[in-house]
């Protein structure tokens, strides 16, 4: 019988072992995290606020240990841990990445469908900045999609006013300070000079505060517009603004199973897109446009060797062009035996 079920659960229950705690328990704090309430020290804060209650009773501290049996609620609604999911979100600018601004700013999180569970975001982006946000209702795995040690690179597109050379630009693979904390490499190239604007695309390891808009900023330029379009292997692609994709369980297990315990589900038709934006990059053959593929990933991923993915390319039978033949024809025709032997 679970300790919550006779007891408060502010106090500790003895009539459980060890190993059964082990087995059947996690901590309360994780337990909120994998289902995408906060993270575990947000959970802590929310806890100690009043806001958790176990079996009807409100928890005091964060020091506790719930099992399947007890029924968890945050402000009154009953809490459910499903299994990790992710989102591709193409964040327009004007949105504040957060669940509540202070100033009554709209928010990311006021603009997703019904449909969709509660998710918190992997990282953020500032107002003003667009592109690709991961959302996910795991606290577990957005924390580790967003550590550095994954070695995952975040790559956006800046249009800066000023004028700047490659040369210039080539300093930032130094790094740069930010609040006194180095950062490491940032590699910017220069796209294009248009006008009194900059196009460069930049990759970042780390995705520090405003790391980007400073970067550029210590070089004398000033940031009008960023996009991201890559975070790992995940990519904006061609997800229009507003429009929320999520990443088929499939995909998520081998990209991220070996950071994150991913159990298998069935992908449903439906499920996939919950967004009423329609996606009119497909072709005949339902391949995008773009060099993603269409579940948003790399068709060969970066650092494919560092979480075990697959390149389909190198499957035999994949390639839709004719090959030459050794004898130099080019037709496809069959070459008569007697022809180019001797």
């Amino acid at each position: 019988m679970s300790a919550m079920q006779n007891n408060d659960p502010n106090k500790k229950d003895t009539s459980k072992s060890e190993s059964q705690n082990k087995d059947r328990s996690e901590r309360i704090a994780k337990f909120l995290a994998r289902a995408g309430i906060a993270s575990r020290r947000d959970a802590e804060k929310l806890i100690e606020s009043g806001r958790v209650k176990v079996n009807g009773t409100v928890l005091k501290t964060p020091a506790f240990k719930v099992s399947p049996r007890d029924k968890v609620s945050f402000d009154g609604a009953l809490v459910r841990k499903d299994p990790p999911r992710l989102w591709r979100y193409h964040k327009p600018p004007g949105l504040m990445t957060t669940h509540k601004d202070p100033e009554g700013r709209p928010t990311v999180f006021d603009t997703l469908s019904k449909d969709m569970p509660r998710v918190i975001s992997i990282g953020r982006l500032d107002m003003t900045s667009e592109g690709l946000l991961l959302l996910t209702n795991d606290g577990d795995l957005a924390r580790a999609l967003e550590l550095p040690s994954t070695g995952w690179i975040r790559r956006y597109k800046a249009r800066a006013y000023g004028t700047i050379t490659q040369e210039d630009l080539d300093t930032l693979m130094d790094g740069i300070d930010i609040d006194g904390i180095p950062t490491g490499p940032i590699e910017a190239k220069l796209e294009r000079q248009q006008r009194g604007n900059a196009w460069i695309t930049v990759t970042i390891r780390e995705g520090k505060n405003r790391e980007v808009r400073r970067a550029l900023d210590s070089l004398g330029l000033k940031v009008n517009r960023l996009i991201r379009t890559t975070y790992g292997p995940f990519q904006l692609g061609v997800l229009e603004k507003g429009q929320v994709e999520e990443v088929k369980n499939r995909i998520l297990r081998d990209q991220v199973g070996h950071m994150v315990d991913i159990p298998k589900i069935e992908d449903t038709p439906g499920r996939a897109k919950l967004d009423q934006t329609k996606d009119r990059s497909k072709g005949k053959r339902g391949q995008s446009k773009d060099k993603t593929n269409r579940f948003g990933t790399n068709r060969k991923p970066q650092n494919a060797k560092a979480f075990g993915a697959k390149d389909s390319r190198s499957k035999p039978g994949n390639s839709k062009h004719k090959t030459q033949r050794p004898n130099g024809n080019r037709s496809g025709k069959r070459s008569s035996p007697s022809r180019g032997r001797k």
